[in-house]
């Protein structure tokens, strides 16, 4: 298939790998190898970042796979990116323009009603009394809790975990781990005192509870609960019937855009505009980015430290630091050689949940859909057109259905969909009048039961199927698609490494966050093989762009660094 990607490899050869021993390498060039190495360089290390890809960027990427028609293939919105990072790379100044979406969310209805959300009180409050004029009351004190309990998470999203030293330390390094420790948890329980004992209790009652219950105990109306279960099962295997399901409700005011809390954004470009503005940052601090650059093994010294690493052509990079952006399974199981590894870490490693019910189609349509629910013929976008359009999720029920399809290996009968339409407003990615649609789709079993995704009839039959479910609530938009490109879980592994095809490098359930990710003593980036670190989603504070697991790696190499 014709194709076009937006990466440079800055005129460096990997010729010049090989002419000096190198201060630090990051295995990956997705947006937190990028954001360790940028940070890394302005720490004044000599950083080398190997992608294996041709493209920058990881699942933070663009791609011009049809013709005029730009694509954000994996990651599609923008709002989790760390407000510190952004201004401390200057990404504006490195190209990073940010399109604010008003309204932020469209739900259509089969019975000719619909539901819009966004920013403004009062379009929430007109909207979602169409449905409950309790819910409409309920709605503003809902998301208000939301946002103090990200106000309470904020300061764990930018921190080291509070780990306890591994191996042998010096005097002056446990006391100075036993300060670290004592300040994070003193902070911690000062923010719980500011949120009172009902607020900590309604805390605790989000993280452990199932989204529905969470749900239901709010509001009334199936629709506005279904639109905001969504934001609960997005990327998961979950139901919003799993217990702690409630946690990724944090999600939908825990990002911001220009200090607006909530508020999710395009990318002008696409989200490799993103990953392009933080390799700006990173070359401009001193770091060089070298793609079609495959690592194949992490490279030790008497099986106890990392010496550099391996290339897929034999070339050998040296570095006595290694920061790793993949998945922990493809770290420490496929490039850290056997018996280098404690055998109770890497079973760890090996356990852990990396199943995904994800699939990506990205979709060239010659014309916007036009939902019946509207009742307008438009040429140009109306509100509907700017948000997460919520397909197939009509009710909380309806979202479980799916996912039990899924459960027993069958891709979902009724996929739940969130399409988004960034053409609506960035005009650089598609060609006049028409446009790109993202169909973020659940859920599809790594291998089905029925069918396997390597058979291009059995793919081209679910792509059917989701098109044929938005036709219902847009009638003609089948016949508007001129090509499309679609990701399944074994898609997402082969060509962008996610283990799985998670989207996260790993489950964000309760049991793989904070001090229990990657795994259980080993949350500060560090890793039993001296000098390795993991810097990308599958270590704290997980996945999506953030960029905070790369910065808060990078912060944790410089200071071992400084001990040496």
């Amino acid at each position: 298939m014709w194709r076009r990607s937006f990466s440079t490899n800055a005129g460096h050869t990997l010729g010049e790998l090989r002419k000096k021993k190198w201060d630090a390498v990051v295995i990956g060039g997705g947006h937190n190898g990028l954001t360790a190495a940028a940070y890394l360089a302005r720490g004044g290390l000599s950083v080398a970042v190997l992608e294996r890809r041709h493209i920058i960027g990881g699942a933070a990427v663009t791609e011009e796979i049809v013709p005029g028609f730009k694509f954000s293939r994996c990651s599609y919105l923008q709002s989790l990116l760390r407000p510190s990072i952004i201004r401390d790379l200057e990404l504006g100044k490195h190209g990073l323009k940010l399109l604010k979406r008003n309204p932020s969310s469209f739900t259509p209805c089969l019975d000719g009603r619909y539901l819009l959300l966004g920013p403004n009180q009062e379009l929430n409050h007109s909207e979602i009394s169409k449905f409950s004029k309790h819910d409409a009351e309920a709605y503003p004190r809902y998301e208000k809790q939301l946002e103090r309990f990200c106000g309470f998470m904020d300061p764990l999203l930018d921190a080291t975990p509070p780990e306890s030293l591994q191996g042998a330390s010096s005097f002056n390094e446990k006391l100075s781990n036993k300060m670290y420790k004592s300040a994070f948890w003193a902070r911690c329980l000062r923010q719980a005192a500011s949120l009172g004992q009902k607020d900590m209790v309604d805390f605790m009652d989000l993280l452990l509870s199932p989204a529905s219950k969470v749900l239901n105990n709010w509001f009334e109306s199936d629709v506005l609960k279904a639109t905001l279960a969504t934001d609960a099962v997005i990327g998961s295997t979950a139901s919003v019937h799993t217990p702690g399901s409630g946690y990724v409700l944090l999600h939908h005011v825990m990002g911001e855009t220009d200090g607006e809390r909530g508020i999710w954004s395009y990318v002008e470009g696409g989200m490799g505009s993103v990953s392009m503005a933080i390799a700006n940052a990173a070359k401009e601090a001193g770091a060089k980015i070298f793609t079609n650059a495959e690592v194949s093994e992490v490279l030790t010294e008497d099986s106890s430290i990392v010496k550099g690493v391996l290339l897929a052509d034999g070339t050998q990079v040296e570095s006595s630091v290694i920061l790793s952006n993949a998945t922990a399974y493809r770290t420490f199981v496929e490039l850290v050689p056997n018996n280098i590894l404690p055998e109770k870490f890497v079973d760890s490693i090996k356990n852990l949940d990396y199943s995904s019910a994800t699939t990506k189609i990205n979709l060239a349509v010659d014309k916007l859909p036009q939902f019946k629910c509207c009742n307008k013929n438009k040429s140009s976008p109306g509100p509907e057109h700017f948000g997460t359009i919520h397909i197939g999720a009509e009710s909380m029920e309806e979202v479980h259905s799916a996912c039990h399809d899924s459960e027993n290996g069958l891709p979902s009968r009724r996929p739940v969909i969130e399409m988004t339409i960034p053409s609506a407003l960035d005009n650089t990615i598609s060609p006049p009048g028409k446009h790109v649609i993202n169909l973020f789709i659940q859920y599809t079993p790594y291998k089905p039961s029925d069918g396997s995704w390597e058979d291009p009839t059995y793919r081209e039959a679910f792509a059917q199927r989701c098109f044929g479910l938005i036709d219902e609530y847009a009638p003609g938009f089948s016949s508007s698609v001129i090509s499309y490109d679609m990701l399944t879980p074994p898609d997402l592994e082969r060509e962008i490494g996610l283990t799985g095809g998670n989207i996260f490098h790993g489950a964000m359930g309760l049991d793989s966050l904070f001090l229990m990710r990657p795994v259980k003593g080993w949350s500060n980036y560090r890793c039993p093989l001296k000098g390795l670190y993991l810097c990308g989603s599958g270590a704290h504070p997980g996945g999506g762009v953030m960029g905070a697991p790369g910065r808060n790696a990078a912060q944790v190499v410089l200071h071992d660094l400084k001990r040496r």
